[in-house]
């Protein structure tokens, strides 16, 4: 904020103090001859034509002073646009973006809408050492990531999956290894890289494999997550055709 804006603010605020003063003056003038009515019922004309002249008077400056405060504040809200532009810009940019995100991962599937939450929990229990798809990034992130993680544990009572990032190629003994043997050096930084705590709202469970049933129908338009190939990283996609004995095509 430059010393020109701060002084048109105070050149207005003046202007603002100056009218109100007015008022104060044309008020106690009112009031006067309030006074002097109530004493002598029978007031003159040129009684009567002063108080008219000074109620037009008190309503000018009042409407004067509602412009001037619209002003002002007009002022101040440029200011503050100008001056936090950048970080306002990047504010919104986040908030649109976790609204486009929240949409897009309320049309992809995660625990059965209509079951209670008591099964929900029992079916969440059920996943232990199960794969499932998993947001380890922070709701307030700019950029999602989804992982096919295993599932470690499963708290009921804080309803948070612990889960692990497995690379392709990791079976269960490798990482029940990286958790009880003695590690070199780095490598407790980098278990605990790829271990997350996350709560159920992260958590996409898979079709069961012995049970093709269980494997959802998408329609063309759907959103889905898809893997990339040869790594556990997951991505939005959109499907493109849907064909039940046969894999569906993404863009």
């Amino acid at each position: 904020m430059s010393g020109i804006e701060i002084s048109v603010l105070l050149d207005k605020s003046k202007e603002l103090d100056q009218l109100r003063k007015e008022q104060d003056e044309v008020h106690q003038e009112i009031n006067k001859i309030h006074k002097k009515l109530q004493s002598t019922p029978e007031a003159s004309d040129a009684i009567l034509i002063k108080l008219r002249q000074l109620y037009c008077q008190a309503k000018e400056l009042a409407e004067n002073e509602v412009s001037a405060s619209n002003a002002l504040m007009s002022q101040l809200d440029a200011l503050l646009q100008s001056g936090l532009s950048a970080a306002q810009r990047k504010k919104i940019e986040v908030s649109e973006q976790k609204k486009k995100r929240m949409k897009s991962d309320s049309d992809i599937a995660r625990f059965p809408p209509t079951a209670s939450v008591r099964s929900q929990l029992e079916h969440a229990a059920n996943l232990k050492g199960e794969q499932v798809a998993a947001r380890v990034s922070s709701d307030d992130a700019e950029k999602d990531e989804w992982f096919i993680v295993k599932v470690i544990n499963f708290d009921k009572d804080t309803k948070e999956f612990e889960v692990f990032d497995e690379e392709p190629g990791d079976d269960e003994e490798s990482a029940q290894r990286f958790e009880v043997f003695d590690e070199e050096p780095g490598d407790d930084e980098e278990s605990a890289q790829r271990k997350y705590k996350l709560p159920m709202s992260h958590i996409i469970p898979f079709p069961k494999k012995n049970d093709p049933s269980s494997a959802p129908d998408f329609p063309p338009g759907r959103h889905v997550l898809a893997v990339y190939p040869g790594t556990t990283a997951l991505y939005k996609a959109t499907v493109v055709n849907s064909h039940r004995k046969l894999p569906s095509r993404v863009r």
